[in-house]
């Protein structure tokens, strides 16, 4: 089925990609926007699927190899649905020493996820970074845009259950 039909099919998909539409019709600058107009269709649909990437590709008139390197190179880009809820644990070197590895297993074995996956119900997505600046803090976990400091294995439930 190609794209065309399944829009006519979804009205709610149909939407988004008009949103993604208009905001790239809005630009510029629309060829040297890649990687803004990548991060508002994420905004939109939530992961890059390969039917975003094309369409992007078309719109920007930049080749879909180009578009999907930028996708893979970058983590921020996901290529595969993410929960409701980021949890990102930093394993960078400060938070690493003080114990990340530690808060890490522990964020793991709560949610029964490794890195780069989502919980069954859709409630959680784990992720990895090396660093996210707030060193003094170490060790980190970022939950959406809510950062924790001196996070500890302990710590890990309590923290996980304010995002019912």
């Amino acid at each position: 089925m190609n794209l065309e039909d399944h829009l006519k099919e979804n009205p709610e998909l149909k939407k988004q990609f008009d949103a993604l539409d208009v905001y790239i019709g809005e630009l510029t600058t629309p060829k040297g926007s890649l990687i803004n107009v990548l991060h508002h269709a994420q905004e939109i649909f939530g992961y890059l699927p390969d039917e975003v990437l094309e369409f992007v590709s078309g719109r920007l008139n930049v080749p879909r190899s180009t578009v999907y390197g930028v996708v893979t190179f970058y983590h921020f880009f996901s290529r595969v649905p993410k929960g409701r809820h980021t949890v990102n644990v930093c394993l960078g070197t400060a938070c690493y020493v003080r114990g990340g590895n530690a808060v890490y297993e522990k964020v793991m074995k709560t949610l029964g996820i490794k890195a780069g996956e989502t919980t069954q119900d859709g409630r959680f997505s784990l992720d990895l970074v090396r660093c996210v600046g707030a060193c003094g803090l170490a060790p980190v976990i970022v939950i959406d845009k809510d950062t924790y400091g001196r996070s500890t294995p302990e710590k890990v439930a309590t923290l996980l259950n304010k995002y019912a």
